[in-house]
């Protein structure tokens, strides 16, 4: 019970600086997009995600970004986490 008692304090002050960081992350937004013809949609989530490894080194030296901005939202999203899961492994590369 000593130990419970040690780790108490330690656990609530942890607890109450997860839930401040993710209420300012949560405040965050993106600018509105402008005005566009063609806003990138499943199958531009799909091919992003499969370059990632590229946009990411891209990304380190120039200003390529990672994820399309603006996009078309829920759809981009779908294809993006769908590709990344295959490009990268999914969930059942580390099954034995």
């Amino acid at each position: 019970m000593n130990t419970l008692a040690r780790r108490l304090p330690r656990l609530v002050v942890f607890i109450a600086l997860c839930s401040v960081i993710f209420l300012l992350a949560s405040c965050a937004h993106q600018p509105p997009p402008a005005a566009y013809d063609h806003l990138p949609g499943f199958w531009s989530g799909l091919l992003h995600s499969f370059l990632i490894f590229f946009s990411f080194v891209g990304s380190l030296f120039t200003d390529v970004r990672i994820y399309a901005f603006p996009n078309s939202g829920g759809w981009y999203d779908f294809g993006y986490l769908i590709g990344a899961a295959m490009f990268l492994g999914g969930g059942g590369a580390s099954a034995s």
